[in-house]
């Protein structure tokens, strides 16, 4: 009995400094002050013409980053000079808005400080193709006014939509794509 008392004690004190360290580590984040500036990932809309698909992650703001990402599609048509920005935020919704936002915007900005990733591209005429289909798709998102950070829907729930309605698209989400199983 003894050992199992010090046994389950070092394992809450273990949990305890885990918990402490991963607040004391993104404490420090200010979501208002957290650069969205460009990464310089994408390839600049002024001097590329073909068309290109990119779809993007990058840790989730906070704490959450331990474990999971935001994802995000940002697509630019063949002679096109700026980018469309498919993208389902929580926020909207705490403000009366849609989650689900298509906009001109910077397509590979660092997500509250976090250095997105880019999970898939494709140029050209391939590209071209997957715009249109990405745009009926995203039209078609069922949860368009719906956020929930667990178990969805929430951004990784819209791009694995995307993914399953365009299935060119070849996008296999990683396994921090938390929500991406809620259409399921």
């Amino acid at each position: 009995m003894k050992i199992f008392l010090k046994f389950t004690t070092r394992i809450i004190y273990l949990i305890i400094g885990i918990i402490l360290f991963m607040y004391f580590y993104y404490s420090g984040d200010d979501w208002r002050t957290a650069s969205r500036q460009s990464s310089g990932i994408a390839p600049n809309a002024l001097l590329t013409n073909e068309a290109v698909v990119q779809v993007y992650g990058a840790d989730a703001w906070s704490w959450r980053g331990l474990f999971a990402i935001h994802t995000w599609i940002a697509v630019k048509r063949s002679g096109e000079h700026f980018y469309t920005v498919y993208d389902v935020v929580g926020w909207r919704v705490f403000k009366g808005q849609p989650a689900m936002e298509i906009e001109r915007d910077v397509p590979d900005r660092l997500w509250f400080g976090k250095r997105p990733t880019v999970l898939i591209e494709h140029r050209g005429e391939r590209a071209e193709h997957l715009i249109d289909a990405i745009h009926r798709a995203a039209l078609s998102y069922p949860w368009k006014t719906e956020y929930v950070v667990y178990p969805g829907p929430n951004s990784n729930t819209f791009t694995a939509w995307i993914s399953q309605q365009v299935p060119e698209l070849e996008l296999v989400l990683p396994w921090s794509a938390i929500g991406k199983n809620y259409i399921d």
